[in-house]
């Protein structure tokens, strides 16, 4: 269980969430969708440590095991195996790794030289070898062509199925009904609503959730 309490996070003027309050349990992904600017990047980064609130607390049930993955990662100089590698711990299962992601094949080709829907597999694969039992994925499709994006989707669906728990941002409204177990609707840095996915999409509890998949802009 992760827990937001009336989580505030400020740069200078402006306030980017606004007293959010989110509790997110383990299970199948939850998704986090809403407008642009409306805060979804920034919740992933709280959660993951890597901003400190303004205002408010993060709750953790112990302390699990966490890794993040960027809309546009990193490539080390290096093969891909390495870039696995040298992110893991414990015992090394950097092949392993690389199977689960279909990457096997490209395993001493330099990373930078990967299409980006390989590189974004890679990063996945480079996640999963700290270990995490919360992989955070913010927004890991946008801009690929259907084919790497498909293939980004299928390798989501394999980590979750080890039992990690997937909370990831997207744009994608389709994406989001392929994937989500839960979904959270944000703007503006407030939570507009909250729900399981099939519900969510099929009827909307809020106004302002049936206008934004309505393609409607939230004001």
């Amino acid at each position: 269980m992760i827990r937001f309490e009336e989580v505030t996070v400020a740069v200078g003027n402006v306030t980017v969430l606004d007293r959010l309050t989110l509790a997110i349990a383990p299970g199948g992904p939850t998704v986090l969708i809403g407008p642009n600017g409306a805060g979804k990047t920034t919740v992933l980064r709280v959660a993951m440590g890597l901003l400190r609130p303004s205002a408010g607390r993060i709750e953790w049930h112990g302390e699990p095991r966490r890794a993040i993955v960027f809309q546009r990662p990193t490539m080390l100089r290096r093969s891909a195996l390495a870039n696995v590698r040298y992110a893991s711990v414990g015992r090394d299962r950097t092949r392993e790794l690389l199977e689960l992601v279909g990457l096997a094949h490209v395993a001493d080709r330099p990373a930078r030289r990967l299409s980006s829907g390989e590189q974004q597999r890679l990063a996945l694969a480079r996640a999963l070898a700290r270990d995490p039992e919360v992989l955070f994925l913010d927004e890991p499709t946008a801009s690929l062509d259907p084919g790497s994006t498909k293939a980004v989707e299928d390798v989501i669906r394999a980590i979750g199925a080890r039992g990690i728990k997937v909370v990831m941002s997207t744009h994608d409204l389709g994406e989001a009904r392929r994937l989500a177990a839960e979904v959270v609707l944000l703007h503006r840095g407030r939570i507009v609503e909250v729900a399981a996915a099939p519900g969510f999409f099929d009827a909307p509890g809020t106004a302002a959730a049936r206008r934004f998949m309505a393609g409607e802009l939230l004001l």
